[in-house]
């Protein structure tokens, strides 16, 4: 159960309507690499991890990208607020106004709607903490694009803020995922156990 602040992790005060601009941040919120995917990602992926304390940090990531979510939700509405038809036609943004008007609809800044295909849950701990720490990077990596794109102060001061938790979950997964490999043996886990390996080669 969580209890919601209505607060946003992060201020955003974005006073300059830009449709161009949101074109670009809401892949931050329904693209491949975005927020929804990882909240999603992390908060499956706890039910497997057999370790309590790695499970209880994939429960705190995944809820704090819900909070990254909501902060790209209010960039892209601030960016978007009071569009006209014209703002639209000239950005580029005619397309998304068709579909969507101003409304939040989660895509990629290429205009790829969001699927859960964009992101995994195994129950293998290995494997999963290896995705996460990949999709962390690949987080980091678009926030990196976008403030090379965008050189609007009150757009890029939350971009920096979101990039900068990207790079402290990844830390964070790290070492979830060393710990994670002390823990397990074969008592506890086929990735350690030799007779899962023999079963693979006989079949």
């Amino acid at each position: 159960m969580w209890v919601y602040e209505k607060r946003l992790q992060y201020p955003v005060n974005i006073t300059k309507t830009c449709p161009k601009t949101a074109q670009l941040i809401i892949s931050q919120y329904g693209g491949p690499d975005g927020e929804l995917s990882a909240s999603m990602r992390y908060l499956a992926q706890r039910y497997t991890m057999p370790d309590k304390r790695v499970g209880g940090l994939l429960t705190d990531i995944g809820t704090e990208e819900l909070a990254h979510m909501e902060i790209i939700c209010a960039m892209v509405y601030q960016l978007t607020k009071n569009l006209t038809v014209e703002e639209a036609k000239a950005a580029g943004f005619d397309a998304y106004y068709i579909d969507h008007t101003a409304a939040l609809f989660p895509q990629a800044a290429a205009g790829v709607p969001f699927t859960s295909l964009e992101f995994q849950s195994k129950g293998d701990a290995i494997t999963d903490l290896h995705e996460n720490l990949a999709a962390e990077q690949k987080a980091r990596t678009v926030y990196d694009n976008l403030l090379r794109m965008i050189k609007d102060p009150e757009v890029r001061d939350p971009l920096k803020f979101l990039r900068a938790r990207e790079v402290v979950h990844f830390q964070r997964f790290g070492e979830a995922l060393e710990r994670t490999k002390n823990l397990l043996d074969s008592k506890n886990y086929y990735f350690f156990n030799p007779e899962f390996d023999k079963q693979i080669e006989r079949s």
